[in-house]
């Protein structure tokens, strides 16, 4: 975990989701379907996630548990931002504290997801059309999405489960094929390999064969 303040945190743009809804009043007074209007104003490309309703998750097999509106920047990827990178985190804490983390106001510091240890839940605590504060760089908040791992880089054989792999890998797969980024060590990086990072993980045993070959396989 590790906060990247930027200077525009209050940054708010006009959601795709207020001009369809705007756009969905005048062609309902003109006779228009709502459906026909929805269907033609959300074409599925690589890169649609911003359309969602508010309390619905990007990804179906999460849970929203929000994060504190101070610790992250509205905006509306991938219009404002293209998503290039998925950042793989180790929390150095439990799931509970590193869920009351990102929900403090205190704080400055959040990710997209957060994934258990014991039987790979998953909470999404920023939209991803958000901009998460995880990765100590301000550039690659702006264009990555952000995945904390329950538990301490030093204990893998405690906190890195089958269970977490499974889980993390299928999200990161599902994450790659909405943005089309590629499914390879170059884009679905480690918070240590984020320039100007001081942390370290998720450290040297996390198992990235394994993984990648996971999300290939997702």
């Amino acid at each position: 975990m590790d906060p990247a303040r930027p200077h525009h945190r209050h940054l708010s743009l006009p959601t795709r989701r207020t001009m369809l809804r705007g756009g969905a009043g005048l062609a309902l007074a003109m006779g228009a379907s709502a459906a026909s209007l929805l269907a033609s104003g959300s074409a599925a490309t690589a890169q649609s996630r911003g359309a969602r309703r508010p309390r619905d998750v990007d990804y179906p097999k999460a849970e929203w548990l929000p994060a504190d509106k101070s610790n992250y920047t509205s905006s509306d990827r991938p219009s404002t931002y293209t998503v290039e990178f998925v950042v793989i985190h180790v929390t150095q804490e439990t799931y509970k504290d590193a869920l009351a983390i990102f929900q403090n106001p205190a704080k400055d510091v959040s990710p997209h997801y957060l994934i258990r240890s014991a039987d790979g839940h998953i909470a999404q605590t920023v939209r991803e059309k958000d901009v998460a504060w995880h990765a100590g760089n301000w550039d690659y908040n702006t264009r990555s999405v952000g995945i904390e791992h329950e538990g301490w880089i030093d204990e893998p054989d405690k906190w890195f489960t089958d269970e977490m792999y499974a889980a993390s890998a299928a999200l990161t797969a599902n994450i790659c094929d909405d943005y089309a980024i590629p499914k390879d060590r170059d884009h679905i990086i480690g918070h240590n390999e984020v320039p100007g990072a001081d942390h370290t993980d998720p450290g040297p045993h996390w198992d990235w064969d394994r993984y990648i070959e996971l999300v290939k396989a997702s």
